[in-house]
């Protein structure tokens, strides 16, 4: 039998407000795709869900906590839950975006109750890129990019015309893993390219 106790009214509320307001992120759709106009703009729980899961896939020989990683991933897009997802195209600047987001944060951790630190800290060291953890889960966020940007090209018969993404990630991929990842997908878009071409 455990020993936990059940909680207050009090903090079952705060919990479930909390639990909504990330379920938000399962609607919110990604901005950069919605300004593209893709048929069917993933979602940034979406995102978030395939970060974490190529957190399985990093060589422990690299000097690098999974674990954290995998937390990192989950985390790092929160904030999103209440302020949307800002991008430089929305005519805010980066100040006040990173403003929003830290009040957002402080808002959730407060919802969260104790493990709200955790989940501020974590969202904090990805936002500082100061730790080889959080600097990894950056080039996860990059190449979850381009790799979901090939995908539309590929299913919406668009190719090369989300070429800004990829343009954005260039010479961005430091981790051995990433970067061979990246230079195959890069080949693959350019077979794509090519048999599009064969075609017409």
């Amino acid at each position: 039998m455990s020993d936990s106790k059940p909680i207050s009214e009090e903090r079952a509320e705060k919990l479930i407000q909390f639990l909504q307001l990330v379920g938000k992120l399962k609607k919110v759709r990604r901005t950069g795709w919605v300004l593209r106009q893709v048929e069917d703009p993933e979602c940034i729980a979406g995102h978030m869900y395939r970060m974490a899961i190529m957190t399985f896939l990093l060589d422990g020989s690299q000097d690098v906590d999974r674990t954290r990683c995998l937390q990192l991933a989950v985390v790092h897009d929160l904030a999103e839950c209440i302020v949307g997802d800002i991008t430089p195209r929305c005519g805010i600047d980066v100040d006040e975006k990173h403003r929003r987001e830290d009040e957002a944060m402080r808002q959730l951790a407060d919802l969260a109750g104790p493990c709200g630190y955790d989940l501020y800290q974590l969202y904090k060291e990805y936002e500082e890129q100061e730790t080889a953890e959080a600097k990894v889960v950056k080039e996860l966020d990059r190449f979850d990019m381009i790799l979901q940007a090939f995908e539309y090209e590929k299913c919406e018969a668009r190719p090369h015309d989300l070429q800004e993404f990829f343009q954005s990630t260039v010479g961005k991929f430091s981790h051995p893993l990433l970067s061979s990842l990246a230079t195959q997908l890069d080949k693959q878009r350019q077979q794509f390219e090519n048999s599009s071409a064969a075609l017409k």
